[in-house]
């Protein structure tokens, strides 16, 4: 859309040849033509080709991109083709006959479907507006909010159905959100006759804005309610049952819709955003589907090999272990990971960390210092041995 004003006064379907109803084949195909035929390579020093390449790279890069063409055809039929080569103008100025009346366009509040909508929203960016009339007349959308949840380990992992008790702005619960006295009601702004705006001339134009007299919102309160002032909204204490799906990641938001701030002028509520923090669990980790766990083994375990008992969220599985095991060693245990709502499955993964007795004595001490005597030419380091040796170590 911020491309607008500039296509008011060309005629891309007119520089491609090709019609308003052409298919994007019949768009690329006309553009490769025209391009190879005006190339400034192929026409070296020939300026009226170079003019023409640049037109046809224009038309091709809006008529090409469907939004682009989309918005390029809404303006194209709000101000018409009158003449040759471009949206014309007639009547030579903002109203007359056969001219567009802009004070006609501009000061449109409301169509059979609602509104301008998307064409006024346009008309807007065209001139510079950035929604003015527009936003008065649909009210004004009720803002997000934020809040955190903490919860256990197992819960982010298998799913839980938290209450929530919330104090935020909310629809006024002793006026109803309309802002009034009870008994009474608000009246119909005579200012804008309900619609939220006014209109006012600049030149030869014409521009909406918000009422003042009621704020854009279309109706007045005389008798403002006692507890929110008017305003149709109130801080109030409510309770929200948040389902939290499995496999929840830490910090990750929820977001239940229509659960925020309500909005002005009959317009749509705001969101709610869940904030989740996960408690560390004492014995397992997660990484991404996967759940993690880190077993302590004896060096006797994976030298001569064993079967180790480990458990999983809720049950247990068992682990064998190739003798020469080294240290470190991560093992995957399928599908004993965490599950999504989607179906999506991860796994288990056992790390295998060999545990070193802070002190030893006894017969334990004797076998190790005799394992020590009959280990003695095994370099358990070669690499670093080596280059030891060829710096002179």
């Amino acid at each position: 859309m911020t491309n607008a004003r500039e296509w008011i006064g060309k005629d891309f379907y007119r520089e491609l040849g090709v019609s308003s109803d052409a298919s994007p084949d019949e768009v690329k195909k006309a553009y490769r033509k025209l391009a190879r035929e005006n190339h400034p390579d192929a026409n070296p020093g020939n300026a009226g080709a170079e003019q023409k390449f640049k037109a046809v790279s224009e038309a091709y890069g809006v008529l090409s991109d469907q939004e682009k063409r989309k918005e390029y055809d809404e303006t194209r039929r709000l101000f018409g083709s009158g003449r040759p080569g471009g949206f014309g103008f007639p009547g030579g100025g903002g109203t007359g006959t056969g001219g567009v009346d802009f004070g006609d366009i501009f000061n449109q509040t409301s169509t059979a479907s609602g509104g301008l909508g998307g064409l006024g929203d346009m008309l807007g960016n065209l001139f510079g507006r950035r929604g003015g009339g527009t936003t008065a007349t649909r009210g004004q959308r009720g803002a997000d909010v934020e809040t955190d949840v903490r919860i256990d380990f197992t819960e982010a992992v298998k799913g839980a159905t938290l209450p929530l008790r919330l104090s935020s702005p909310g629809a006024c619960g002793t006026c109803g959100g309309n802002g009034a006295k009870p008994g009474t009601s608000p009246r119909t702004c005579p200012n804008c006759a309900g619609s939220g705006l006014v209109s006012r001339s600049q030149g030869a134009f014409a521009f909406s804005e918000p009422c003042r007299d009621c704020r854009g919102r279309g109706t007045i309160v005389d008798d403002p309610c006692p507890e929110c002032g008017g305003e149709g909204i109130s801080n109030r204490t409510r309770t929200l049952t948040v389902r939290i799906p499995a496999g929840v990641d830490d910090n990750q938001r929820i977001r239940l819709a229509g659960q925020g701030e309500p909005g002005r002028g009959g317009a749509a509520t705001g969101d709610l955003y869940v904030r989740v923090h996960v408690n560390p669990h004492p014995v397992f980790g997660r990484s991404g589907n996967d759940l993690t766990i880190t077993v302590p083994v004896e060096f006797s375990e994976l030298v001569l090999g064993t079967t180790l008992t480990v458990p999983t969220l809720d049950a247990k599985v068992s682990l064998k272990v190739a003798p020469g095991t080294a240290s470190g060693r991560v093992l995957r245990v399928r599908g004993k990971g965490i599950t999504k709502r989607d179906g999506t499955q991860g796994d288990l993964l056992v790390t295998l960390q060999v545990v070193i007795p802070a002190k030893v004595d006894g017969k334990a001490k004797a076998a190790l210092e005799k394992y020590a005597e009959s280990v003695a030419k095994h370099d358990p380091r070669p690499e670093i041995t080596a280059l030891l040796r060829d710096r002179g170590a």
